[in-house]
């Protein structure tokens, strides 16, 4: 058995932890049971058991934290490739046929800049994310709101 939180006196288990590991695969509990090595008559039981339990849960739940980290671009990386790409600094592989008289051609692979839409493209998603293209004004004033007469009113 390993600690996972002292604090709490949460403990995994092996079992638990391939528990997790096979549950991040395809979100089958029963699945995931049977292969950590639960008794395939009880593995329905057992995974809806752990996913209840706090500790295994919250481990799920930092895991897929972790794979979400690594898989999904940030904003920060989106911004940088396009960026990149609005300059020119990105390189595309294109297919050219050369002739080689009477009708012969050989197929050849190149790399060259993106192309101008392309760049023209990435500054118009660039110019999207920081408002620039808007034709829309919008101001924030505080405006004091004075009520008179109040003694008049019945």
């Amino acid at each position: 058995m390993e600690v996972i939180n002292q604090e709490r006196g949460d403990f995994m288990t092996d079992k638990q932890k391939r528990f997790v590991d096979e549950y991040l695969i395809d979100l089958n509990a029963t699945q995931a049971a049977i292969r950590a090595g639960y008794s395939e008559k009880t593995a329905r039981y057992i995974g809806y058991e752990n996913l209840t339990k706090p500790h295994i849960s919250n481990a799920i739940q930092e895991r897929m934290e972790q794979l979400e980290d690594v898989k999904i671009a940030s904003i920060k990386e989106i911004l940088e490739y396009l960026t990149a790409a609005m300059r020119g600094e990105i390189q595309e592989e294109v297919v050219v046929l050369e002739g080689w008289g009477d009708g012969c051609t050989e197929a050849r692979i190149i790399t060259k800049q993106i192309s101008a839409r392309d760049r023209l493209k990435a500054a118009e998603l660039l110019g999207k994310r920081y408002n620039l293209f808007s034709d829309k004004f919008s101001m924030e004033l505080t405006i004091p709101v004075v009520i008179s007469g109040e003694d008049d009113l019945e």
